[in-house]
């Protein structure tokens, strides 16, 4: 896989956001190219006439490829034999995707399955555009169930009731710092040695002070992206309107631009700006990071990490990279609910929906006709989970190039890339695991109660956060005013109305 797919999918995850993201590697591992059927994926033995054809709408970035059709054919030949249905495929631009997915949703669209994203999910559920999903998952969705951790599922569950399925990709994010690993090299920088973001100040002096026609070493990692988004020490719980300030177990919600461990961040933030190691222009800049590296504004990012980023990133970066993590792996709601599936509150047929979905967390050959495409074509077989082009194929001529695994269902059991990590989707499992969670994990807040103030205290994030946060303004004269602005829009309003909600969750949830 080359950068520039690499980079579409990162940039699609900060679309939607995410998150996230994500950013995202759409290698897997798994089973043979044939799953053997399960419980949930048979027809049932009073199914007979015409197979219903199942509407699935899900947002991409770029063209529509040009074997779409194909790969649509081959997952209807296998739902059809399985569970008496066909799948037509609905790709829509993510440009479009938010007004035009609503637009199917108000409108009552024939819609069946449909792509939910973390920052849109409460809303969704809010208007009554998804329907609960437990019944359905209990009869039909045994390898969903499988597939999870309970407390994972549990994070698209609003007021005890589950709305929408996370896909099965990196659960939990560790923040720290990607690099041209040249820099590294140079300068004889021991990785293991930084622990802590304040670790960073000796490193960025060195190889500034060595680098004299450096514009700068830090660069955003997206346009109206600010580094506070890669290097977090509380559960946002949703929005960061209101956060837990730690992951001890308290839940205690606070607010946290006026937290000492906020001024802090902004402080250092101040700091490297004005001794040139972050771009200048970072809160107002319009591009991608990868693209900024590239075109050699900077050298670094700081990054949302997970198992497998460090040769993600070098592939973005065109060269290698150095991944230093400097946190634990933390898992919150909004971490493991960030990619999601959901069926419609107007879906005609809800247990053909859910019999598919169970599918795309089941079925290997499925999983892999979404993930790569046509076996022969699109990719070849080289060992039983590791795939490649095919000969005189590559990234920029295959004929299917979705490169969105993280995307569709279960992507621990999508092949794996020749020249990735072959036990990726294995140390992926063991840090979804092992990854600190949040004493919060599946709480949604529902602004709805506080709309006026919600409203008015984003536009005041809006105006202050990206520029304190990319240490463009002196925070000892800009963040007293921001603060202050907040509380008259209203924050600690919002902040009550989320404890309470927090504290009613607890209490159903034990």
């Amino acid at each position: 896989m080359n950068a520039s797919k690499k980079w579409l999918a990162l940039l699609l995850i900060v679309c939607l956001s995410v998150l996230a993201a994500c950013s995202s590697n759409n290698s897997s591992s798994g089973g043979s190219s044939a799953s053997s059927p399960s419980a949930g994926s048979q027809p049932s033995s009073g199914e007979s006439g015409e197979a219903y054809e199942l509407n699935v709408a899900f947002p991409i970035f770029g063209a529509v490829p040009s074997n779409m059709p194909e790969v649509e054919k081959a997952i209807s030949d296998i739902a059809k034999e399985k569970i008496g249905a066909t799948v037509k495929l609905t790709p829509i631009s993510i440009g479009a995707w938010s007004q035009q997915s609503n637009l199917m949703l108000t409108s009552n669209e024939k819609v069946d399955l449909i792509y939910v994203s973390g920052t849109s999910f409460t809303g969704m559920v809010s208007k009554g555009q998804l329907l609960a999903l437990d019944d359905l998952l209990g009869e039909h969705g045994p390898d969903i169930v499988a597939t999870f951790d309970p407390e994972f599922l549990k994070a698209t569950a609003i007021n005890g009731k589950t709305y929408a399925v996370p896909s099965n990709k990196e659960m939990a994010v560790d923040y720290g710092l990607s690099i041209l690993k040249r820099y590294i090299d140079k300068y004889k920088i021991d990785p293991t040695s930084i622990k802590t973001l304040d670790d960073l100040d000796g490193l960025f002096k060195t190889i500034k002070d060595g680098e004299s026609d450096l514009p700068a070493i830090l660069v955003p990692q997206s346009a109206g992206i600010s580094f506070l988004a890669s290097h977090r020490w509380f559960d946002p719980l949703g929005d960061s309107i209101g956060v837990l300030p730690d992951f001890g177990g308290g839940l205690t919600v606070a607010n946290l631009y006026e937290s000492s461990e906020y001024a802090a961040f902004v402080k250092k933030m101040r700091e490297w700006y004005q001794a040139g190691y972050i771009m200048k222009d970072s809160a107002t800049n319009k591009d991608n990071g990868n693209a900024l590296i590239l075109a050699g504004k900077g050298i670094a990012r700081l990054s949302n990490l997970k198992p497998g980023y460090e040769r993600q990133t070098s592939l973005e970066y065109q060269e290698p990279a150095t991944v230093i993590s400097l946190t634990q792996a933390y898992a919150t709601t909004s971490s493991v609910a960030s990619v999601n599936w959901g069926i419609p509150y107007s879906a005609k047929n809800p247990e053909k929906s859910m019999r598919f979905l169970n599918l795309m967390y089941g079925d290997t050959e499925i999983i892999n006709l979404f993930d790569w495409g046509i076996e022969g074509k699109d990719y070849v077989k080289k060992s039983e989970n590791i795939i490649a082009y095919p000969e005189g194929v590559d990234a920029t001529t295959v004929a299917y190039n979705l490169n969105l695994g993280w995307m569709f269902g279960n992507q621990l059991k999508s092949y794996i890339f020749e020249g990735e990590d072959p036990d990726l989707w294995k140390k992926m499992a063991e840090y979804n695991a092992n990854a600190v969670r949040s004493p919060a994990l599946g709480f949604s807040f529902d602004a709805s109660p506080v709309k006026t103030e919600y409203a008015a205290v984003t536009n005041v994030i809006n105006q202050y956060a990206l520029p304190l946060e990319t240490g463009s303004v002196d925070p000892d004269k800009i963040l007293p005013e921001f603060i202050a602005k907040l509380k008259s829009s209203g924050i600690e309003k919002i902040i009550a109305e989320k404890q309470k909600q927090l504290d009613e969750w607890k209490r159903q949830n034990g």
